[in-house]
């Protein structure tokens, strides 16, 4: 989808999805058909499905990770409650630090906003480091240059990659 295609006016904005209890595919899925039912948010071009290693907590099942493009009209901090409420929709019960889920949904990037409010840090701040979230990135948006930085998605990616970090 191009720029011009969009129907909503406003901010073009990429998460990501991630799951790995349940029916993991069917509750990216399910995550993604809810963000679309919202009036606010539109999906543009969605990452292929791809299955990564837990980090951080390493005992727990493989993740199934995408990342998608969006255009919101509404504030980065209504977006990510409006992600939030997904997540509790969907059972997301939020106890142990990168423990298991049947859900994740992070906000990365919002239009060329560099945030730093408490809850809310945009770009995501790992994002540079996570090569679940940089590969699908990578595939929607391998040009797209982080706010704050002067490399693109794909050239982190590569660098990533190049350390073993897959």
């Amino acid at each position: 989808m191009s720029q011009t295609d969009w129907k909503i006016q406003g901010i073009t904005a990429y998460i990501s999805l991630g799951a790995n209890l349940g029916d993991r595919r069917e509750n990216l899925e399910t995550a993604l058909k809810e963000l679309d039912s919202l009036p606010t948010i539109e999906i543009g071009r969605v990452s292929s499905v791809y299955e990564t290693a837990p980090v951080g907590m390493t005992e727990q099942p493989d993740f199934l990770n995408m990342a998608a493009e969006i255009r919101t009209s509404v504030s980065a901090r209504e977006l990510l409650e409006a992600m939030l409420q997904i997540e509790n929709q969907m059972g997301r019960v939020r106890t142990v630090r990168w423990g298991p889920r049947g859900i994740d949904l992070d906000l990365l990037v919002y239009g060329t906003s560099q945030i730093d409010l408490p809850g809310l840090i945009v770009p995501h701040p790992r994002l540079r480091e996570r090569a679940f979230v940089l590969m699908p990135m990578a595939e929607i948006a391998p040009n797209l240059i982080l706010p704050g930085g002067s490399e693109t998605v794909q050239s982190l990616w590569e660098k990533l990659d190049k350390k073993g970090n897959n």
